[in-house]
């Protein structure tokens, strides 16, 4: 089992947690709906958890695709508008679910071959997933019709949960090379590289974080650290 646990932040330093959700499975991702009125957890359970907020009960898609046995889930977010959510999940899929009715309405199965998938995210206009998996590779997309749009090569990630992210412009494309520890770019349109640099951190980052705002990103490790990037492209 896992704790969901919510901070009060209205106070100086938020002591404890005001509210927590005991969830059923080990949860992997969270992700709020953009109304703030629902939490989507992915979990080690095949099926993302949908939470409401001000009850806190938990809801469960009654239409659900044939899951392998390893579709724990690795990663969950909503799109833009809340109408969709993507999983990323253990064998190798991408599955895109309807926000309000909760059902599958795009599986790409063996996204990433038999390796995990350990990210996916919308672009902002919902017509394309960016993903990640174990098989070294980033992959863009097309959400209508699930056909692979675009592969973004040369970062090796064969071992931690590696993400791939958009900076705020969706021009570039952001993942990491656990093999130099260095943080990759890519011109999202070309796919060509565009930038490699050491990430300064002991062993390679677990996490990349991009501002939605400004160029700057943030990337987090092992080491206890977190860093503070300004994109200079």
């Amino acid at each position: 089992m896992t704790l969901l646990r919510f901070f009060d932040f209205s106070k100086t330093v938020a002591k404890k947690a005001f509210r927590v959700i005991q969830d059923t499975h080990n949860v992997r991702s969270v992700s709020f709906h953009p109304s703030g009125e629902f939490l989507l957890a992915g979990t080690d359970h095949h099926i993302a958890h949908l939470y409401d907020i001000n009850t806190f009960q938990c809801y469960l898609s009654t239409n659900v695709p044939e899951i392998g046995i390893n579709g724990e889930i690795n990663q969950v977010r909503y799109s833009s508008t809340g109408g969709m959510y993507v999983t990323a999940s253990k064998d190798g899929a991408i599955r895109v679910w309807d926000g309000v009715t909760a059902q599958c309405v795009r599986p790409i199965i063996g996204a990433h071959g038999s390796a995990e998938a350990t990210s996916a995210s919308f672009t902002k206009d919902q017509r394309f997933v960016l993903s990640c998996g174990k098989d070294s590779t980033v992959k863009l997309w097309e959400v209508g019709s699930g056909r692979l749009v675009k592969q973004y090569l040369g970062a090796t990630h064969t071992q931690l949960r590696c993400q791939a992210i958009f900076n705020e412009t969706e021009e570039f494309v952001l993942s990491i090379d656990e093999a130099n520890n260095e943080i990759i770019i890519w011109d999202a349109l070309s796919s060509e590289k565009v930038a490699r640099f050491p990430s300064s951190h002991i062993g390679a980052p677990r996490w990349l974080e991009h501002s939605p705002t400004e160029a700057t990103f943030i990337s987090c490790g092992t080491d206890r650290s977190v860093r503070f990037w300004k994109e200079v492209l």
